[in-house]
C-alpha cells in the first residue's frame, strides 16, 4: 500500500470528481490491509457511481484499479452491503 498506484481516471473529470474517485480506491486499497467502515466504503460508492453512472465504466475502472493494485472493488463493496451498519470491513478475510 507504500508504492503510488496508477488511478483509473477520466479526462472528462473535474477536479473535485478526480478526487472522490481516487479517495474510493484509496478506500478500497485501505481496507485490504486494515479494517475500514463499512459506512465510509458505501458513502464513497455512492459518490463514484453520481460521477460514474454507467455499469460498463464501472467495471472497466474496477478490473483496472484490481489489476493494479491486486484487490477486488466489486466483493469489498458486496461485503460492505452485507455488513452492518458501522461494522469495519477487511477485505483480506474474504478469501
Amino acid at each position: 500500500m507504500e508504492e503510488e498506484l496508477p488511478m483509473p481516471i477520466s479526462m472528462d473529470w473535474n477536479k473535485e470528481e478526480v478526487v472522490d474517485v481516487v479517495n474510493f480506491f484509496q478506500t478500497i486499497e485501505r481496507a485490504q490491509y486494515k479494517a475500514v467502515l463499512r459506512d465510509d466504503i458505501l458513502a464513497l460508492y455512492s459518490r463514484f457511481k453520481e460521477i460514474v453512472p454507467s455499469k460498463s465504466e464501472e467495471k472497466q475502472l474496477f478490473r483496472q484499479f484490481d489489476n493494479s493494485a491486486g484487490v477486488s472493488c466489486w466483493k469489498t463493496i458486496q461485503t460492505a452491503r452485507q455488513a452492518e451498519p458501522g461494522e469495519k470491513i477487511n477485505s483480506s478475510r474474504q478469501k
